[in-house]
């Protein structure tokens, strides 16, 4: 009987600091998330599983083409997806197909390089040709423009419904590895 009382104390060790260690990690540094839908096909297909990142974002700022997982705004009980675009403080103008960032550095003359996009996809306004962020939104898009509900749709996105950026992709495992921002060039 005494060696049954010292599994069971020896299991509740095993749990209570098993839980000591994944709960924070869990809620404050990382978290898992699924993806669903099309609209960032062909980077990101459905039911593939991330991890998100929930600490960069407390330290420094998100970057043009950081893939970020948001609280939809419509709605924050749902999560999206989408690549980040355009930073607070940026106008993002839709011309021919393609997108044109004007900032205090930047004159808007040459349209964004988007090598992640499938060859000939070409991105129309939606609602509006030209959007002003504000010092705390961004704009996002997926990268299957045909078939993503965006920021062309439901308009920027506040930083406090930012969620964190994707880190790493942990399924399928033939796809399996840390995800790296593509920088941008004008």
């Amino acid at each position: 009987m005494k060696n049954f009382f010292r599994f069971v104390f020896e299991l509740i060790k095993i749990v209570v600091i098993s839980l000591v260690i994944i709960f924070p990690i869990r809620y404050f540094l990382i978290q898992p998330f699924y993806v669903k839908g099309a609209s960032m096909e062909p980077n990101f297909f459905e039911n593939e599983y991330l991890i998100i990142d929930e600490i960069t974002y407390r330290f420094s700022e998100p970057k043009r083409g950081d893939i970020v997982v948001f609280r939809y705004p419509n709605d924050p009980q749902e999560y999206f997806i989408k690549r980040i675009i355009g930073l607070p403080g940026e106008t993002i103008d839709f011309e021919n197909g393609n997108i044109y960032i004007k900032s205090g550095n930047n004159s808007g003359d040459e349209s964004i390089k988007e090598p992640y996009l499938s060859e000939g996809i070409k991105t129309y306004p939606l609602r509006e040709s030209s959007y002003n962020l504000s010092q705390d939104e961004y704009f996002v898009l997926g990268d299957n423009r045909n078939v993503s509900k965006d920021s062309r749709t439901f308009g920027p996105v506040n930083k406090s419904f930012l969620i964190g950026r994707v880190l790493l992709r942990g399924w399928p495992f033939n796809r399996f590895g840390l995800l790296v921002r593509q920088d941008y060039q004008y």
